[in-house]
Protein backbone atom coordinates (compact mmCIF):
# COMPACT_ATOMS: atom_id res chain seq x y z
CA UNK A 1 0.00 0.00 0.00
CA UNK A 2 1.61 3.30 -0.87
CA UNK A 3 0.90 5.67 1.61
CA UNK A 4 1.86 9.52 2.11
CA UNK A 5 1.76 12.20 5.47
CA UNK A 6 0.40 15.46 4.63
CA UNK A 7 2.07 17.33 7.96
CA UNK A 8 1.25 20.91 9.26
CA UNK A 9 -0.94 22.87 12.17
CA UNK A 10 -4.08 23.35 10.40
CA UNK A 11 -5.26 26.45 12.49
CA UNK A 12 -7.23 26.67 10.50
CA UNK A 13 -7.20 24.44 7.70
CA UNK A 14 -7.71 26.43 4.40
CA UNK A 15 -8.81 25.36 0.75
CA UNK A 16 -4.77 25.54 -0.43
CA UNK A 17 -4.17 22.82 2.39
CA UNK A 18 -7.13 21.37 0.80
CA UNK A 19 -6.14 21.15 -2.43
CA UNK A 20 -2.52 19.27 -1.64
CA UNK A 21 -4.45 16.82 0.13
CA UNK A 22 -7.74 15.83 -2.39
CA UNK A 23 -4.13 16.04 -5.20
CA UNK A 24 -2.02 13.65 -3.14
CA UNK A 25 -5.15 11.54 -2.32
CA UNK A 26 -5.07 10.95 -6.07
CA UNK A 27 -1.84 9.59 -6.23
CA UNK A 28 -1.62 7.25 -2.87
CA UNK A 29 -3.51 4.44 -1.37
CA UNK A 30 -3.88 6.26 1.74
CA UNK A 31 -3.02 9.71 2.73
CA UNK A 32 -2.81 10.68 6.70
CA UNK A 33 -3.47 14.07 7.41
CA UNK A 34 -1.14 15.21 10.32
CA UNK A 35 -2.09 17.80 12.59
CA UNK A 36 1.42 18.48 14.23
CA UNK A 37 1.07 19.67 18.11
CA UNK A 38 3.60 22.52 18.22
CA UNK A 39 3.18 24.09 22.42
CA UNK A 40 5.38 26.86 21.44
CA UNK A 41 2.71 27.83 19.07
CA UNK A 42 -0.45 29.86 20.20
CA UNK A 43 -3.17 27.85 18.41
CA UNK A 44 -6.50 29.39 17.68
CA UNK A 45 -8.49 25.88 17.71
CA UNK A 46 -7.34 22.96 20.04
CA UNK A 47 -5.71 19.79 18.31
CA UNK A 48 -9.35 18.08 18.68
CA UNK A 49 -10.93 20.90 17.10
CA UNK A 50 -8.76 21.10 14.17
CA UNK A 51 -8.97 17.50 13.87
CA UNK A 52 -12.76 17.33 14.16
CA UNK A 53 -12.89 20.19 11.46
CA UNK A 54 -10.31 17.99 8.76
CA UNK A 55 -12.68 14.95 9.17
CA UNK A 56 -15.54 16.96 8.43
CA UNK A 57 -14.26 18.56 5.14
CA UNK A 58 -11.42 15.75 3.93
CA UNK A 59 -15.06 13.23 4.09
CA UNK A 60 -15.60 13.24 0.49
CA UNK A 61 -12.21 11.37 -0.15
CA UNK A 62 -12.51 7.83 1.32
CA UNK A 63 -8.19 7.29 1.50
CA UNK A 64 -8.06 10.17 3.80
CA UNK A 65 -7.19 9.63 7.10
CA UNK A 66 -6.66 12.69 10.17
CA UNK A 67 -4.66 11.90 13.28
CA UNK A 68 -2.17 14.44 15.16
CA UNK A 69 1.26 13.45 16.69
CA UNK A 70 3.68 15.22 18.98
CA UNK A 71 7.07 15.02 18.56
CA UNK A 72 9.28 14.34 15.16
CA UNK A 73 7.16 13.62 11.67
CA UNK A 74 9.99 11.11 10.94
CA UNK A 75 8.87 9.27 14.48
CA UNK A 76 5.52 9.18 13.18
CA UNK A 77 6.24 8.16 10.15
CA UNK A 78 8.10 4.93 10.70
CA UNK A 79 5.82 4.12 13.80
CA UNK A 80 2.90 3.65 11.04
CA UNK A 81 4.44 2.61 7.90
CA UNK A 82 4.36 5.58 5.75
CA UNK A 83 6.93 6.36 3.50
CA UNK A 84 6.71 9.49 1.99
CA UNK A 85 5.72 13.33 3.05
CA UNK A 86 3.92 15.32 1.18
CA UNK A 87 4.18 19.51 1.20
CA UNK A 88 3.08 22.30 -0.69
CA UNK A 89 5.25 24.69 -1.71
CA UNK A 90 3.76 28.33 -2.69
CA UNK A 91 6.67 30.23 -3.36
CA UNK A 92 10.37 29.73 -3.24
CA UNK A 93 10.87 31.17 0.18
CA UNK A 94 8.86 27.79 0.87
CA UNK A 95 11.44 25.75 -0.77
CA UNK A 96 14.01 27.00 1.10
CA UNK A 97 13.13 25.96 4.33
CA UNK A 98 11.08 22.70 3.29
CA UNK A 99 14.10 21.36 1.12
CA UNK A 100 16.57 21.64 4.63
CA UNK A 101 13.66 19.79 6.56
CA UNK A 102 13.01 17.52 3.53
CA UNK A 103 16.87 16.71 3.95
CA UNK A 104 17.17 16.37 7.61
CA UNK A 105 14.01 13.96 7.69
CA UNK A 106 15.61 11.99 4.72
CA UNK A 107 18.88 11.53 6.63
CA UNK A 108 17.23 10.89 9.90
CA UNK A 109 14.55 7.59 8.63
CA UNK A 110 15.05 7.55 5.07
CA UNK A 111 11.14 8.87 4.51
CA UNK A 112 11.19 10.54 1.10
CA UNK A 113 9.48 14.19 0.89
CA UNK A 114 7.65 14.82 -2.32
CA UNK A 115 7.09 18.71 -2.90
CA UNK A 116 3.90 19.21 -4.64
CA UNK A 117 3.21 22.92 -6.37
CA UNK A 118 0.40 25.28 -5.27
CA UNK A 119 -2.70 25.53 -7.12
CA UNK A 120 -2.06 29.70 -8.10
CA UNK A 121 -5.53 29.88 -6.83
CA UNK A 122 -3.90 29.32 -3.50
CA UNK A 123 -0.57 30.15 -3.56
CA UNK A 124 -0.70 33.78 -1.30
CA UNK A 125 -2.91 31.86 0.98
CA UNK A 126 -1.40 30.72 4.87
CA UNK A 127 -3.25 29.88 8.17
CA UNK A 128 -1.95 33.11 9.84
CA UNK A 129 -2.80 35.41 7.16
CA UNK A 130 -6.82 34.07 7.02
CA UNK A 131 -6.74 33.91 11.03
CA UNK A 132 -5.23 37.95 10.55
CA UNK A 133 -8.39 39.11 8.31
CA UNK A 134 -10.95 37.07 10.21
CA UNK A 135 -9.92 38.96 13.34
CA UNK A 136 -10.39 42.84 11.69
CA UNK A 137 -13.43 40.96 10.24
CA UNK A 138 -12.48 40.58 6.84
CA UNK A 139 -14.77 38.01 4.26
CA UNK A 140 -12.49 34.23 4.19
CA UNK A 141 -15.54 32.45 2.89
CA UNK A 142 -13.39 31.87 -0.88
CA UNK A 143 -10.28 31.18 1.77
CA UNK A 144 -11.35 28.43 4.19
CA UNK A 145 -14.29 25.95 3.46
CA UNK A 146 -17.86 27.16 4.77
CA UNK A 147 -17.90 24.57 7.86
CA UNK A 148 -14.79 26.44 8.75
CA UNK A 149 -15.44 29.85 8.02
CA UNK A 150 -18.49 29.24 10.73
CA UNK A 151 -16.31 27.92 13.52
CA UNK A 152 -13.10 30.75 12.71
CA UNK A 153 -15.70 33.46 12.77
CA UNK A 154 -17.37 32.48 15.75
CA UNK A 155 -14.09 32.02 17.60
CA UNK A 156 -12.42 34.86 16.47
CA UNK A 157 -15.51 37.00 17.80
CA UNK A 158 -15.03 35.10 20.79
CA UNK A 159 -11.71 36.32 21.31
CA UNK A 160 -12.25 39.74 20.40
CA UNK A 161 -14.98 40.40 23.17
CA UNK A 162 -12.65 38.29 25.66
CA UNK A 163 -10.20 41.26 24.77
CA UNK A 164 -12.48 44.14 25.05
Amino acid sequence: MRRAVCPGSYDPATNGHLDIIERAAGLFDEVVVAVLVNKSKRSLFSVDERLEMLREVTAPWPNVRIDSWHGLLVDYCQTNGIAAIVKGLRAVSDFDYELQMAQMNQRLSGVETLFMSTNPLYSFLASSLVKEVATYGGDVASLVPPKIEQRLVQRVQERNAEGS
